[in-house]
């Protein structure tokens, strides 16, 4: 787990240098092309999306690690019972069985 979680937030970084503040007044809008403003604001958007699912992924692993430290990791947050092995190596992050997710 925590080697996804480091490759992740690497993941989160490279997006976070590439996402420029579109606050910023260089930005220089004026004279481009409709398409071209439209084209960048999908890209800053789709940035920013892959960003917070980043974040999500990152919490996931965290709230995991936090399970297995206190012994809960593995077991069925609805219904108490072991998630069986071939789901949590798939998805170690995973808080429900197979029933409950």
């Amino acid at each position: 787990m925590t080697e996804e979680r480091e490759r992740l937030q690497e993941l989160g970084r490279s997006v976070a240098t590439e996402d420029p503040d579109p606050s910023d007044e260089d930005m220089g809008l004026r004279g481009r092309r409709e398409a071209d403003v439209a084209t960048e604001v999908e890209t800053r958007m789709e940035d920013r999306g892959m960003a917070d699912d980043v974040a999500r992924q990152i919490g996931d692993i965290d709230a995991a690690l936090a399970r297995v430290d206190d012994g809960t990791w593995g077991t069925c947050t609805v219904c108490g019972k072991a998630i069986d092995d071939e789901r949590l190596e798939a998805l170690p992050q995973a808080t429900t069985c197979r029933d409950h997710m």
